[in-house]
């Protein structure tokens, strides 16, 4: 029973090495989303964090600053989907697709 035990710690030690190597490589890995047919754009990194806001100048109209925000917060929030979507995808290969308790807050 003791063998059993010692392996399951070891597993699950290497385990959350690959993980938090993963995490680390996702900061380098970027997504990119975009709205109002690719007026606005937003890049988000494998962190969640948004690296760069990019808007067209068309777009960009003194008397509807409400639809620019819109805009934007759509970017913004594909981005921060697709980016979540890619750490789920990296660190499910590290699982092996299993939902590991405590791990949901990592991805």
């Amino acid at each position: 029973m003791k063998g059993g035990l010692g392996n399951i710690v070891r597993q699950a030690q290497k385990m959350q090495a690959q993980m938090q190597q993963i995490q680390e490589e996702m900061a380098n890995k970027t997504v990119e989303a975009s709205s109002g047919g690719g007026m606005v754009k937003a890049v988000v990194n494998g962190k969640q964090e948004i690296l760069a806001i990019k808007i067209e100048p068309e777009v960009v109209n003194p008397s509807d600053v409400e639809m620019l925000q819109d805009l934007i917060v759509a970017a913004v929030n594909e981005g921060i989907k697709r980016s979540q979507a890619m750490m789920s995808e990296e660190m499910g290969k590290v699982t092996g697709g299993l939902g590991v308790p405590g791990l949901s807050g990592l991805f």
